[in-house]
């Protein structure tokens, strides 16, 4: 009965993590550059005697999809979306480099460039832009300007652009994406992007919807086996009471 107590426990365990992930990115099914996250598990049959069919699941951390969303125009100068394979690179607040595909950048009054928050690196570092009058922003990532009062457009600067492999990214608590091994990517020239246009979250609301319905379903099939298990537990020990 333990055996078939602790499966059971073993499988609700799991719906509940899983229900965790799949709500998490039906939550971020509008916001700008989101991946989605995928449940991950591995299958551990369970050791003791009697019969060797009965088996447990181990959560393991949740992996990343990585497959681009919808580019949506809107006509502001500084929304821009990749296109195709590529990051943009940001700064985290305690200093670290870490990649996003959002794309919406904002501008501080002291000219400072972010992305939800967090610093827009540059060439050489978090991205600042002088006082002007138009902004725009080339397929490159680079960056012009034109001064206040009018003049030739003066080039201020160039985002940084990576293309690394799927594998060397994972996604931490912040929602961006960092390295791995914690190391710093190289830019890649070959990113390109387009200007006045933001990329939306790669989540299906209607599949997570489903999802979350299927989990629920099945969470409940899980505590029907626990209660059938406590039922046979308690029949047992009647029938081991009579004697």
């Amino acid at each position: 009965m333990d055996s078939f107590l602790y499966t059971a426990t073993s499988g609700a365990s799991r719906v509940l993590k899983a229900q965790q992930v799949h709500s998490n990115n039906l939550s971020n099914a509008d916001t700008a550059g989101f991946r989605a996250d995928m449940e991950r598990l591995n299958s551990v049959p369970l050791q003791g005697a009697g019969f060797d069919g009965r088996t447990m699941v181990v959560t393991n951390s949740a992996a990343t999809r990585y497959d681009s969303g919808d580019i949506t125009k809107t006509g502001r100068p500084l929304d821009v979306a990749i296109l195709g394979e590529g990051f943009f690179a940001v700064e985290t607040p305690n200093g670290e480099e870490a990649y996003t595909r959002a794309g919406n950048i904002a501008v501080d009054v002291n000219g400072a460039l972010s992305i939800n928050g967090f610093a827009l690196i540059g060439e050489n570092g978090p991205m600042v832009l002088p006082e002007y009058q138009k902004v725009e922003v080339s397929e490159r990532g680079v960056i012009s300007i034109t001064p206040p009062g009018g003049g030739a457009e003066v080039q201020v600067g160039a985002m940084k652009l990576v293309r690394p492999e799927p594998n060397e990214l994972q996604k931490q608590s912040d929602s961006l994406l960092h390295t791995v091994n914690g190391g710093v990517l190289d830019a890649d020239e070959t990113v390109q992007i387009a200007s006045e246009h933001v990329e939306g979250s790669n989540v299906s609301a209607i599949d997570e919807l489903l999802n979350v319905m299927s989990l629920t379903r099945n969470f409940e099939m899980q505590v029907r086996m626990m209660k059938a298990a406590e039922t046979l537990a308690q029949a047992g020990n009647k029938m081991m009471s009579a004697r």
